[in-house]
């Protein structure tokens, strides 16, 4: 009898679809890397660049928890501070007014199933208003800052569904919401943000130079950043949708797995955090592209490492640099990274068109879990 197998969380750019991933195992494939100023998260990862081939972390990072409630804190392994995710995804503001995001389905993926001879589960989140999971983290991190924070406005740097995010979140909230963008971003994307209520900052050539400018506005004038990943309150927003999985399903310790896209890692932090807590039989993998595969090479190397350039295809998850929380928790949750190339991508993308209205990087991983590898287990997947 068949079982289920994976349920892929999408974004329009670069989320979640699998046709053929590599397995955690498997070998590297070749590279074409291509120069990562025309990338927006290759620029502008939370983290600055450190023209090194890895990043100097504390294995907690500290720093990135000072805002938290001590209620939202627990003792890691180590004995130090850490969030707790299961409390602050059950105590999220995602489903809050005034925006009331609501769940987004989780669609039986038939033709898929039916050629994979398993049961393929596809979270719909192309159904929110931004087509993004991106707009739970912002909006949870947004609605949780304090009177005075909000007051002052939030600042952030992205050309993407984050920067749709954050601007949607600022309309509802009644926070002022500043995009920084390149002088060279097309113009519907500045439309799509200035649509969504956001002020949007046109400066400098690249992201390089526009989130120097985000940095300049943070300081200047007090706002807030409201990073694509790298915070404990956007981990957890992203986190919802393994609670919303959860509930879905009849018995979420039947799933065989999980699977998520990684840019900055915020998506599969968040799903490892909840899944591990809640059904810690399930495996969580997340899916890389070949010539973006920060955090595969992050975790074998058992720290983060900086990838000197990441190839333009799936724009969305091209990051150079993994944010720090999100490694910390990936690197203790995580059941393994999926690579998967460009063909496969594209691959992915026909198998969906024709028969599934869901997303591709992720879809190309669940073609693949059925063959026989570390992934082709006996029970369900998600």
């Amino acid at each position: 009898m068949s079982t289920p197998v994976a349920i892929p969380p999408r974004e329009r750019s670069g989320s979640a679809t699998l046709s053929s991933a590599r397995s955690p195992n498997s070998n590297s494939l070749s590279r074409s890397p291509v120069t990562a100023t025309t990338i927006e998260y290759a620029s502008t990862a939370p983290q600055a660049s450190t023209g090194h081939d890895e990043a100097q972390d504390e294995d907690v990072p500290a720093h990135l928890y000072q805002k938290l409630p001590r209620q939202y804190l627990e003792k890691g392994k180590g004995g130090q501070d850490v969030p707790d995710y299961l409390r602050m995804i059950l105590m999220s503001k995602v489903y809050t007014a005034p925006l009331n995001l609501q769940e987004t389905p989780l669609t039986h993926a038939v033709n898929l199933s039916k050629r994979l001879g398993c049961e393929i589960w596809l979270k719909r989140e192309d159904l929110h208003p931004v087509f993004s999971f991106k707009i739970r983290g912002a909006y949870n991190m947004m609605a949780s800052l304090s009177a005075e924070d909000k007051a002052r406005g939030v600042v952030t740097c992205s050309a993407g569904n984050h920067a749709q995010g954050v601007a949607l979140s600022g309309k509802a909230l009644g926070i002022p919401a500043t995009v920084v963008m390149p002088l060279s971003t097309p113009s519907i994307k500045v439309n799509n943000v200035r649509r969504l209520g956001g002020n949007v900052v046109l400066h400098g050539q690249d992201f390089d130079a526009a989130k120097a400018e985000c940095l300049r506005l943070e300081k200047e004038k007090g706002l807030t950043f409201i990073p694509p990943y790298d915070d404990p309150y956007v981990v957890a927003g992203q986190g919802t949708i393994a609670m919303e999985i959860c509930r879905q399903v009849a018995d979420p310790d039947a799933l065989d797995g999980v699977f998520g896209s990684i840019g900055g890692g915020g998506l599969c932090a968040g799903i490892a955090a909840y899944m591990k807590r809640v059904a810690p039989r399930t495996a969580v993998y997340g899916v890389e592209t070949v010539d973006g595969d920060a955090m595969d090479k992050s975790l074998k190397a058992g720290h983060r490492v900086v990838l000197p350039e990441v190839g333009p295809f799936a724009d969305g998850t091209a990051v150079r640099l993994v944010g720090e929380e999100p490694f910390r928790v990936c690197r203790e949750l995580l059941d393994g990274v999926v690579i998967v190339d460009n063909d496969e991508i594209c691959a992915a993308i026909k198998d969906v068109f024709e028969g599934e209205p869901h997303s591709p990087v992720s879809a190309d991983k669940q073609k693949r879990a059925r063959s026989p590898n570390p992934l082709a287990r006996s029970r369900s997947r998600a």
